[in-house]
């Protein structure tokens, strides 16, 4: 991908190389694709051709996540985990029709406590329900991260609330970052998954950074939190 970003090599001879992973067994390698195509998504965000990229996702990922399903196999390794979910979030963010469809159905059974979700589902639904979701769904994940008890499950909701789509909903949750409810060394993160979300919120992060800039610089002053906000 880097040659193709380069304009050394077309970007439609990269995604053929990426369609003949199609039934890759290793979490490394999808790691490193999903990555690349969460650049190559980025870059044609502001094109004609950002749903197209989305279908191609949807179509590249759907063998290996029916092939994982959504629940453990007996003598499956922690690679394997980790690889549904990255699979599922992958999915369910490209807005996969089936995968959305079980990831809202788990959700309403984790908030009412029915079912609650495994620790490495969690992000995987989190992400998907709000890419697709509204107020109410942004409501609820910021009623489980004041109920949480783990600041690990709080830092979880942190990193994926930027995956929310409406503009005033963004605005809600960049504000959130600098709210007394996110510790001060969590903040970036939430602002970064806002930057990571989506063409909007690359937009709406970077004018909140501009608005806010004395009070994040004089936060982070000689700390290597400055220069990651900058990063993202």
């Amino acid at each position: 991908l880097p040659q193709a970003r380069a304009g050394i090599i077309s970007t439609v001879e990269v995604l053929k190389v990426m369609e003949a992973f199609v039934n890759e067994p290793n979490y490394t390698v999808w790691s490193d694709l999903s990555c690349n195509l969460g650049i190559l998504g980025t870059l044609l965000s502001h094109t004609d051709f950002y749903e197209d990229i989305q279908g191609f996702v949807r179509d590249v990922f759907s063998p290996i996540g029916e092939r994982l399903g959504w629940d453990p196999k007996p003598g499956e390794g922690h690679l394997d985990a980790l690889l549904r979910g990255l699979v599922l979030g992958k999915l369910g963010k490209a807005g996969h029709k089936a995968t959305l469809e079980e990831a809202r159905r788990r959700f309403k059974e984790h908030v009412e406590g029915k079912h609650i979700l495994s620790a490495d589902l969690r992000s995987p639904v989190y992400v998907t329900v709000l890419k697709h979701g509204d107020s109410s769904t942004l409501d609820t994940m910021l009623k489980l991260h004041k109920q949480a008890d783990m600041q690990e499950e709080k830092n979880r909701i942190e990193r994926v609330l930027g995956a929310i789509s409406q503009p005033e909903l963004i605005q809600k949750v960049l504000t959130f970052a600098l709210s007394e409810e996110v510790r001060p060394q969590d903040t970036v993160s939430v602002i970064g998954g806002v930057a990571g979300g989506s063409k909007q919120g690359r937009k709406a992060a970077w004018k909140f950074v501009r608005d806010n800039w004395e009070e994040l610089y004089n936060r982070y002053q000689g700390g290597f939190l400055i220069s990651r906000l900058i990063k993202v």
